[in-house]
């Protein structure tokens, strides 16, 4: 079998409704896909993460310009070589970024045609599932305005509440004060649901403010506090994970085993959160996966991407090991973006849903989703 096209797509939609976490404002939706096709038929599906606020043609430009020559007539079973191969032809100018994205992308899609060559989910050729249902979490509470809005985010938890939810993570990192405030009328609104808070501050603060911010974040027995700094502050990581009682995670803006063993290393987080889109892919997260339970250190995954990118992060889940083995064991948890996101319900034919407070993890073949190509055309950038 042989590689005979790396097509990327582009798309965009804007939002009705802007909104914001701690680093701006996010007017529209964006994702980077890339479609790779096969002289024997299977045809994969990638997704390169677009953070948000960024331009989707970077990764798509790196696939076009530097990755797709490097692939093609390539057997996309070789994924371990291709993904070396990858890597160390762009490693001078690339090793993080969008560079390593559009690695993902392309990594993704192999993985894909894989599952597809083979008839079975990418879960098996991962070593088999451990678990074939996952918990969400809620991600949300997004700002309209900006600061001031503790009530109607209250009232959000409310609605992820009766939505099925009993996990949710607070976006923070708006100040302070109005963090507190928003954990305050949050933590009256799901007390004694059965609610587990996380919090996600999108590394807005330095160490003083996230310590400030930390230690009234002690109080609500969190899951976890999210890129409580600067992904560059590895130091700052490991002082506030040494102070603080709630569990550090981040690792959505660090990439490959390289950097991810340079967390680790360090004793920067309780749990590590690669994101399959921009982390080097599935190939890179099973390394990252590997150096983790080497090393105690929790994988839950992070994934902010259309339906092809949640997709490729629940065959992932599907095939993690738990961290701390025991009778009633923790396992990892699926991130559930609650906010508008055409592309994860528009894309195809089956989208990710929650049924009795779980999402079923796909048995089909690959990654298990079809594609909506009236969708494709209707958001792609020509």
């Amino acid at each position: 079998m042989k590689i005979t096209g790396i097509r990327t797509h582009v798309l965009k939609s804007p939002l009705a409704q802007p909104f914001a976490f701690s680093q701006g404002w996010v007017p529209t939706r964006s994702a980077t896909l890339v479609e790779i096709t096969t002289d024997s038929g299977p045809v994969g599906w990638g997704e390169a993460f677009a953070q948000g606020m960024e331009a989707p043609e970077i990764s798509a430009a790196v696939i076009e310009h530097a990755l797709a020559p490097l692939l093609s007539g390539a057997n996309p079973l070789d994924i371990e070589v291709l993904w070396h191969r990858m890597y160390h032809r762009t490693r001078d100018y690339g090793r993080k970024g969008s560079v390593v994205a559009a690695i993902s992308a392309i990594d993704i899609a192999l993985w894909d045609i894989a599952g597809k060559h083979y008839g079975v989910p990418v879960s098996r050729l991962l070593g088999g599932a451990f678990r074939e249902t996952v918990q969400p979490y809620a991600t949300g509470f997004y700002r309209i305005e900006g600061q001031g809005e503790a009530p109607r985010l209250a009232d959000e938890a409310l609605q992820h509440y009766d939505a099925g939810f009993r996990a949710m993570k607070i976006k923070l990192g708006f100040g302070v004060d109005d963090d507190i405030a928003v954990m305050r009328a949050i933590g009256r609104a799901v007390e004694g649901k059965g609610v587990t808070l996380m919090v996600d501050s999108n590394h807005a603060y330095g160490r003083t403010e996230a310590l400030r911010l930390g230690y009234v974040l002690d109080e609500y027995d969190l899951r976890w506090y999210e890129e409580p700094v600067v992904p560059e502050d590895i130091d700052g990581y490991v002082e506030l994970r040494s102070k603080l009682r709630t569990p550090i995670a981040g690792g959505e803006n660090e990439h490959t085993l390289y950097g991810f063993g340079e967390l680790m290393r360090r004793g920067a987080v309780d749990i590590a959160q690669p994101d399959i889109g921009s982390c080097g892919g599935v190939s890179a997260l099973r390394h990252i996966a590997v150096l983790g339970q080497a090393q105690g250190i929790e994988i839950n995954p992070h994934v902010w991407g259309s339906a092809v990118a949640q997709a490729a992060s629940l065959q992932v889940l599907a095939a993690l090991p738990v961290t701390h083995h025991s009778l009633f064991a923790r396992g990892p948890i699926l991130e559930y973006d609650r906010s508008s996101h055409p592309f994860r319900r528009e894309l195809v034919t089956e989208p990710m849903s929650l049924e009795d407070g779980v999402v079923r993890i796909s048995q089909g073949p690959g990654l298990g989703i079809e594609l909506v190509p009236e969708a494709l055309e209707r958001y792609r950038v020509n």
